[in-house]
């Protein structure tokens, strides 16, 4: 299974967080219109899309003298996997812990 670290990384900054989300639900958009809204310079929202670039979480599609960007949701997979592992690891201990307490009350 594939570390999910540099996931949260990327996706621990909420301006990051929301350049992703507007992409998923926006489609494939040049860094001008994700400057739009941002409420920070294109320069930052560029340095916003290296970090995501890097985890895996957005694809570049050069296009003449604009990049449009577009989230790939596939990239979430190892998230996703690890949240699975986790929901077992901690349901069979939510449940040794829920037989714990009854032996104790009774």
């Amino acid at each position: 299974m594939q570390s999910p670290a540099p996931l949260f990384k990327a996706l621990s900054d909420p301006t990051r967080r929301a350049l992703f989300e507007r992409l998923c639900r926006d489609g494939d958009l040049p860094v001008h219109a994700l400057t739009q809204g941002a409420g920070i310079s294109q320069p930052a929202v560029s340095k916003h899309l290296v970090q995501l670039r890097l985890a895996g979480l957005v694809l570049a599609d050069p296009q003449g003298r604009e990049t449009f960007y577009r989230a790939d949701p596939r990239a979430l997979a190892p998230l996703a996997d690890w949240l699975a592992d986790s929901a077992t690891f901690w349901s069979g201990r939510l449940d040794a812990l829920g037989d714990v307490l009854k032996r104790m009350d009774q």
